[in-house]
């Protein structure tokens, strides 16, 4: 493994990652100090040279440095020493707008209801827009960017607390305090289309089956080729009716 991609540089990168500046990766600790670790991988792959980076890497840092500077936990990893992390004291003034992006998917919902948590306890929101649109793409390839009016949304009584430079943490949003672009029509509704049996009345309904009319079978002649031979009621078959020839007595002219 070259210098670039050495455990030792990955665990000072991760040292920083998780115990000094989440924020300037979008990655907010939970109450225990744990980010999940999907979030981080996401995170690292942003950023030029750690593309590489995925969970066996991580593992291999525990194992190969004497006292590494994170654990995992499951599907979780936080840093050891986390007194160093940004506090997230209630922000004093917040700008007039915040940015905050939403599945594509759930975003008739939302417009409806209002921004409520998902993937993290509470709905996390950028001054930038250039960096919600980097989150958001963590969580869907073409999310929405919805812009948040702060003075509305405080007025109703919610609270923005700052976490570090730029990102900012509210319960929820409630609807009316945010706009975005156009809801996308519903689909018209198409016309019923006619049942199975009315549009191939004419065909099958088993296919390589065939429809029988007897009223048109009763009045068609049947083909002398295809007609039995009986005699007295009863079937002949070809080959007794060729041995009876054979056996039968020849005519006198034919003798001798």
């Amino acid at each position: 493994m070259n210098k670039t991609r050495s455990p030792r540089n990955l665990a000072k990168m991760l040292a920083y990652v998780l115990g000094r500046r989440p924020d300037e990766f979008g990655l907010i600790p939970d109450a225990d100090g744990f980010v999940k670790t999907k979030d981080l991988l996401k995170a690292l792959h942003e950023e030029h040279g750690w593309g590489y980076v995925n969970e066996s890497h991580l593992r291999e840092v525990l194992i190969t440095t004497p006292t590494p500077a994170f654990e995992i936990d499951a599907h979780r990893i936080r840093a050891r020493q986390r007194e160093v992390l940004p506090p997230d004291p209630e922000a004093e003034r917040p700008p007039k707008l915040l940015y905050a992006p939403v599945r594509r998917r759930a975003y008739p919902s939302v417009h409806a209801n209002g921004i409520y948590p998902s993937a993290h306890p509470q709905v996390v929101l950028s001054a930038q827009r250039e960096w919600a649109e980097r989150l958001g793409r963590r969580i869907d390839p073409d999310p929405v960017i919805l812009a948040v009016n702060v003075r509305s949304a405080e007025e109703q009584g919610v609270t923005f607390a700052r976490f570090g430079a730029g990102l900012f943490l509210a319960g929820q949003i409630p609807a009316g305090c945010f706009s975005g672009p156009a809801l996308p029509d519903e689909p018209a509704e198409t016309a019923r289309k006619p049942a199975r049996a009315e549009r191939h009345s004419d065909r099958p309904a088993t296919a390589g089956s065939f429809s029988l009319d007897m009223e048109k079978a009763a009045g068609s002649q049947v083909p002398a080729s295809l007609k039995r031979r009986t005699r007295n009621g009863r079937k002949i078959d070809p080959q007794r009716l060729k041995r009876e020839n054979w056996n039968r007595e020849k005519p006198p002219w034919k003798k001798n």
